[in-house]
C-alpha cells in the first residue's frame, strides 16, 4: 500500500479526534473558494448519456477564450488536475526532473512512480507550481530553459495577469489549470492541460475517452463563459484575504505569503495553533517540514465569527 502523502483536508480524522460533525466544522486546510460558482440546471441526458464530442469541443473552446490560449497550443480537460499530474510523466521519456520546493507533493510522487530521477538543478525537465503552494511564489517566462516544462497554474486564476499560458505553444510545454479551486467546486473534479499539441495528443491517449462527466462539462463551460463572475470573485477574495491577515497577525503570526485563496503564516508553534483552532472546530494546514508554518484558506461569508472565536 502506498503511504498517504501530506495534504490539506483530512477533516474526518479531525472530527474523530476533536468531536463535532461536518456541519459544525470549518475546513480552512485547503485553498478552495468558499463561495462556489452557482450550479446550472441539468437536462436529463446530462446524467444518462455518455458525453459527446460537441460537449467536449464547447468546453475546450470556452477554455481557450477564458485563458487566452495561444492558437498553436492544444487543450484537454480531465477529471481534475490531479489526473493530469499523474499521467504527464508517462508522456515523456523518463529522465531527470527538477521540482523546486517545498511545493505540491503530487508532482514528485508522480514522476517517481514513472521511473524519473528527481534532481536539484533544472537540466532536462522542470515542474514549476505558479503561484507556488504553499508560499505563493511566482515564476517568470525567463525561468524556463529546459527541454520539458510543466507549469502548474492551479491557483493562478486569482492573478490572471501573471499567467504564463502564452508559453503553452512551446515544444514539450504544458500548463495545468484546476477548476475546483477558484470556482469552488473541487468535488466536480475538473482540470485542464494546455500545451504542445503533440504532448496533449499523447496525454489524451493515456486518459482515454469520456474522461470528464457530462455534468462537469456543462458546469465548466458555463463558468468559463462567465467573466463577470470571475472578476467579482477576484475582488471579494482579495478583500477576504486581507481580513484574514488582520485577524491572524493580530494574534502574533507573521504573514509569509500565499494567494488570495490561501494564506501562509509563521507562528511560534504550528501544531499548537492547529490544536487551538481545532478546539473551535476550525481545521488548518500544518507542514511536516516546517514546524512554524500555518496555512489557512478563507471562510465562507457567514463563518467569520467562528474563525474569530477559535483564534
Amino acid at each position: 500500500m502506498t503511504a498517504a502523502r501530506d495534504h490539506g483536508g483530512g477533516l474526518d480524522a479531525a472530527i474523530a479526534h476533536y468531536g463535532g460533525s461536518r456541519a459544525t466544522w470549518l475546513d480552512l486546510s485547503t485553498g478552495i473558494n468558499p463561495v462556489p460558482y452557482p450550479l446550472p440546471q441539468f437536462p436529463a441526458d446530462a446524467w444518462t448519456a455518455l458525453p459527446d464530442k460537441a460537449a467536449f469541443a464547447r468546453l475546450h473552446d470556452v477554455a481557450r477564450g477564458f485563458w487566452g490560449v495561444p492558437a498553436g497550443a492544444g487543450v484537454i480537460a480531465a477529471t481534475g488536475a490531479s489526473a493530469i499530474i499523474a499521467a504527464l510523466p508517462h508522456v515523456f521519456p523518463a529522465g531527470e526532473v527538477c521540482i523546486p520546493g517545498p511545493t505540491y507533493n503530487e508532482h514528485e510522487a508522480a514522476f517517481r512512480a514513472a521511473g524519473w530521477t528527481i534532481g536539484t538543478v533544472p537540466r532536462q525537465a522542470l515542474v514549476a507550481v505558479h503561484p507556488n503552494n504553499p508560499d505563493g511564489a511566482v515564476w517568470s517566462a525567463a525561468d524556463f530553459t529546459t527541454q520539458v516544462t510543466i507549469i502548474d497554474e492551479s491557483f493562478c486564476d486569482v492573478m490572471p495577469e501573471r499567467s504564463l499560458v502564452h508559453l503553452a505553444s512551446r515544444p514539450n510545454t504544458v500548463v495545468l489549470k484546476s477548476f475546483g479551486k477558484f470556482w469552488g467546486l473541487a468535488g466536480l473534479r475538473l482540470g485542464f492541460a494546455i500545451g504542445d499539441p503533440a504532448v496533449i495528443a499523447r496525454l489524451a491517449d493515456l486518459l482515454g475517452p469520456w474522461q470528464v462527466s457530462g455534468p462537469a462539462l456543462r458546469i465548466g463551460a458555463e463558468a468559463l463563459a462567465d467573466p463577470h463572475w470571475a472578476d467579482a470573485t477576484r475582488a471579494r477574495l482579495v478583500q477576504d484575504a486581507h481580513r484574514l491577515d488582520q485577524l491572524v497577525t493580530a494574534k502574533g503570526a507573521d504573514l509569509l505569503g500565499g494567494t488570495s485563496l490561501f494564506r501562509l503564516y509563521r507562528v511560534d508553534d504550528a501544531a499548537a495553533w492547529q490544536d487551538r483552532l481545532a478546539q473551535g472546530h476550525v481545521w488548518s494546514r500544518i507542514f511536516p517540514y516546517a514546524g512554524d508554518w500555518l496555512r489557512l484558506g478563507l471562510p465562507a461569508p457567514d463563518r467569520w465569527a467562528q474563525v474569530e472565536a477559535a483564534l
